[in-house]
């Protein structure tokens, strides 16, 4: 079926129909979920080129991976909620891996001059991200996974990372432990700046000191986590409990754990960061894993609905969202032993 046939067995302009479709901010919403609803029910579908060439839009939003360390479970599961949602509305995704800072700002000043995306999503910003002010400036719109100092406003989801660590440092502190560890991610970036101050405030809370040996940094892997607990457990004055930034980084401090002859839940409490992997359950470890808990595929979801409404013209400053994390209590934290 053509546009032509399928606007008048609905009554409407081939231009409203187009328009509607394309997500027009000045299509009244009610005549949207019209044209969607015969859509669906009569089997349409609008030729992609001719689309394109009618809205002057590109149909496909973009996102540029830095470095190929970036571009792992977390970014798999992430991609797949943003492709998930964005398929409903025919957007596809164009996928660009890079080595540097410069080649990911050049990439950038490429999308925009070719307009081969309509816009792109930023990831794992730094606390003040250098990204935002170029695509500001290049006038290509974009929605931050995460939050970064800007002079102007932007849009961004981020989860409430201060909450969610400063939750999980008091139920270990009420537990008894005074000395616990925190496996964090990259320093410069705001989600591990935001769950450092979080872990601090929580301690000063309980008036407790916080060591700078127990904290350490680096990408969320089995590797990772292992090598920094079994770091800690050298210490003259070990941890008795762990914070762990993921469930990847969980996985080796639970190993460096049990290798050093301790027990997880016993001898060492554990909590984890969950981002709700469907082949990574903490219900399925041994002691079972307590969580703070925020499935990044929803918000690879979420973030494409931003993406959509800031491409209708809502304001950046209107979709902007922090997200509360789930905090749930399972069997690797007890009392601090003695």
């Amino acid at each position: 079926m053509k546009l032509k046939e399928f606007a008048a067995r609905i009554g409407l302009s081939q231009t409203t129909v187009s328009r509607a479709m394309s997500g027009y901010p000045e299509v009244k919403p009610e005549t949207r979920a019209r044209v969607l609803e015969a859509a669906e029910r009569l089997g349409y579908r609008p030729n992609i080129s001719a689309q394109r060439l009618a809205t002057g839009r590109a149909g496909a939003i973009g996102i540029v991976f830095q470095g190929g360390g970036r571009f792992g479970p977390h970014s798999s599961e992430f991609m797949g909620g943003l492709s998930t949602r964005l398929q409903k509305d025919g957007i596809d995704i164009l996928v660009s891996t890079v080595e540097t800072e410069a080649d990911e700002a050049a990439a950038y000043r490429r999308l925009a001059a070719s307009k081969r995306v309509d816009a792109v999503v930023v990831h794992t910003p730094k606390v003040a991200d250098a990204r935002i002010a170029l695509l500001q400036k290049l006038g290509l719109p974009f929605v931050v996974h995460g939050r970064s100092e800007a002079e102007r406003p932007f849009a961004f989801l981020d989860i409430d990372n201060f909450g969610a660590i400063a939750t999980a440092t008091e139920h270990l502190a009420g537990l008894g432990h005074r000395r616990i560890a925190l496996i964090n991610g990259d320093p410069a970036t705001t989600y591990a700046r935001d769950r450092d101050l979080g872990y601090r405030t929580a301690l000063a809370r309980r008036s407790l000191a916080a060591d700078p040996a127990l904290t350490g940094h680096g990408e969320f892997t089995d590797e990772n986590g292992f090598r920094l607990m079994q770091g800690f457990l050298a210490l003259p004055a070990p941890p008795t409990a762990v914070i762990a930034g993921s469930m990847m980084s969980a996985l080796g401090a639970m190993r460096a754990i049990r290798i050093a002859g301790l027990a997880v839940g016993r001898d060492v409490s554990l909590i984890a960061h969950d981002d709700v992997f469907p082949y990574l359950s903490p219900e399925n470890f041994v002691p079972p894993v307590t969580t703070t808990q925020s499935p990044i595929r929803s918000a690879g979801e979420r973030i494409g609905d931003l993406v959509l409404r800031l491409l209708r013209g809502e304001a950046p400053k209107a979709l902007q969202e922090i997200w509360p994390v789930d905090f749930r209590v399972r069997g690797s934290t007890g009392p601090a032993p003695g």
